[in-house]
């Protein structure tokens, strides 16, 4: 798979604070990568050399095989956590004029803000300043600003902030979207529920550092235990807990059932396989739930920081 954007051992200090230490990440064109860490990681640091606000004191960034040059701004759309919206300009006048810095004509810009209006309903705040309008509504013009211009790449920082469900919901579907037309996303969030839903490759930023980055189906792989969660419905449930707990692995498992299962959370060594022991519990039990424990995004994360402190 091609990478559209690249990062190469790049550093940043501020006098005696390291930012940023030798963090190299490659984005897959096409991809939607979340870019993760606690605040005061680096995230930040390295989405600001991205756009180049601020240069790296060692390191290079490729964009689609290029070096990372002035021209490339045009290529690339960034929603910021810090919105930068100018509050007592009007909607529409401050639209066209941030979507003419991007490099779109008058006309051009025009036409594709009567799309993105009309597909947001908002048409009738064009004359409204940005001050009246709430956080949110804020947020969707800020949105449509960012990737007016069809960039290549786009970098959301927290772009579900200030939204209520319904409205993140329409986000969301519009990222995809966005992703299924061309367009590679950088996702910097902390909603590991988004996380799951949209991102296809993860790299993971901890006190400056890259600590883990791949994709999402290999990383959870490789974190997965061999466990499984069972529910069992035994003729006596004392004496195959007894007996299980004899032979493997077994916690008490937490999840909702409508009858009197014995409910477990059962951990195998890597050399039995699951159709063998589900072949087991058959013959010991009615077996009413029989499901791999996969590990989350968010406890892949905290179990990655945690081992790293």
């Amino acid at each position: 798979m091609t990478n559209l954007l690249e990062v190469q051992h790049a550093s940043k200090r501020f006098g005696s604070f390291t930012a940023l230490h030798d963090v190299s990440i490659q984005v897959p064109q096409g991809s939607i990568f979340g870019l993760l860490g606690p605040n005061g990681a680096g995230k930040t640091t390295l989405i600001r050399i991205v756009n180049q606000i601020t240069l790296p004191d060692q390191g290079a960034v490729y964009l689609d095989g290029e070096p990372l040059h002035k021209e490339h701004i045009k290529d690339i759309g960034y929603l910021p956590e810090e919105r930068g919206l100018y509050k007592s300009m009007k909607v529409g006048e401050q639209a066209l004029y941030l979507a003419q810095l991007k490099g779109l004509s008058k006309k051009e810009a025009k036409e594709r803000l009567k799309y993105w209006f009309d597909k947001f309903e908002i048409t009738h705040w064009w004359n409204k300043k940005i001050q009246e309008l709430s956080k949110g509504m804020a947020q969707k013009v800020q949105f449509i600003v960012t990737v007016l211009h069809r960039p290549k790449l786009l970098i959301f920082d927290e772009p579900f902030s200030g939204f209520d469900p319904i409205n993140a919901n329409i986000i969301k579907d519009e990222i995809l979207q966005l992703r299924d037309e061309g367009a590679t996303v950088i996702f910097s969030t902390h909603r590991m529920e988004s996380v799951e839903e949209l991102c296809d490759h993860i790299a993971l930023i901890n006190k400056s550092k890259k600590i883990l980055e791949g994709k999402v189906s290999d990383i959870k792989r490789e974190f997965k235990t061999n466990t499984y969660e069972v529910g069992l419905i035994a003729e006596n449930n004392d004496a195959l807990f007894a007996e299980l707990t004899d032979k493997f692995d077994v916690g008490p498992a937490d999840f909702k059932t409508i009858d009197d299962q014995l409910k477990l959370k059962i951990t195998l060594d890597k050399n039995t396989p699951s159709n063998e022991f589900l072949g087991f519990l058959s013959s010991k039990a009615q077996v009413m739930r029989f499901n791999e424990v996969i590990p989350t995004v968010n406890e892949i994360f905290i179990k990655t920081i945690t081992e790293n402190e």
